[in-house]
């Protein structure tokens, strides 16, 4: 039975929640002991050459000029922004950095979007609202303190602010290639600052393989995100997307045995409330 037209946006924007929620996980993890902009060089390669092979597969029709030139752009910023992102994670704890950088980076598209093509119904809005509370809970330092990484974080944070709104720009073209054209611009932008930098061999082995797992499931959360924002709102698809913290506070308290207070727990309530306010709008 087919989805109800509504749900379709949601359905693409909760797999790219799990998608990048556990990539940013696995990524950050691997940031520990390896640079983190050879690192993010070697998961833009992987995941170019996944998305690549599966739009040729497909058969994807090629996209306009004026939607590989957004593309490119939308790469140019989440390049750096993921790379950024991903020193911040290592740098600080996955369950305070993550949703410092998630938050901003929806707050910019989200406003952009209400500006321009009017605000959504008051159900959606307040969903927009419950998420935010829910990640900032997430977030939520316990002694007070200023935590490590924040800094790095909202530049990220503004960077995939950048990355959403180009992506926007992109139109309705095909998921696939404009995911490529942007990891081909991801790349060129962290490939330049390693060889720049001659940075290239600080990455072992394992680091190798986290990296080429990360970005293959980051191009995949990316092309469920286009898919997302082409079916719906740019806002609720940002939204939706930006809870993806919550996987990766979760992966870090299972694993990494992170701590986890009732203010994460209360955020995670509010986060899935949040949910179906913003699908049923």
């Amino acid at each position: 039975m087919p989805l109800p037209a509504q749900l379709v946006p949601t359905s693409f924007s909760l797999a790219a929640v799990f998608s990048w929620g556990t990539s940013d996980f696995v990524g950050g993890y691997a940031a520990r002991r390896a640079n983190a902009f050879v690192l993010t060089a070697i998961a833009h390669a992987s995941g170019l050459l996944l998305v690549t092979t599966l739009a040729l597969a497909n058969q994807s029709s090629w996209p306009s000029r004026t939607g590989v030139e957004w593309a490119l752009a939308s790469g140019f910023c989440g390049g750096a922004a993921l790379a950024i992102f991903y020193r911040a994670l290592a740098s600080g704890r996955m369950g305070l950095t993550a949703p410092v950088a998630a938050v901003l980076g929806a707050a910019i598209p989200t406003a952009v979007t209400i500006i321009t093509e009017g605000p959504p119904g008051i159900i959606a809005i307040a969903g927009f609202v419950l998420a935010g509370i829910g990640i900032l809970l997430i977030a939520r330092s316990e002694d007070g303190s200023r935590p490590e990484g924040i800094g790095l974080a909202v530049l990220a944070g503004i960077g995939f602010a950048g990355f959403y709104l180009c992506i926007r720009q992109a139109g309705n073209e095909s998921a696939l290639w404009i995911a490529a054209w942007s990891r081909l611009g991801s790349l060129v932008v962290t490939g330049t600052i390693v060889l720049l930098g001659r940075n290239f061999r600080q990455i072992t082995r394992h680091g190798v393989g986290f990296g080429l797992l990360a970005g293959c499931l980051d191009v995949s959360g990316s092309a469920l995100f286009i898919r997302a924002s082409q079916t719906g709102r740019l806002d609720a698809a940002v939204v939706l997307t930006s809870l993806y913290p919550a996987v990766t506070v979760l992966l870090a308290r299972l694993i990494l045995k992170e701590h986890f207070t009732r203010w994460k727990a209360l955020g995670m309530l509010a986060a899935l409330l949040a949910v179906p306010m913003i699908a049923l709008q």
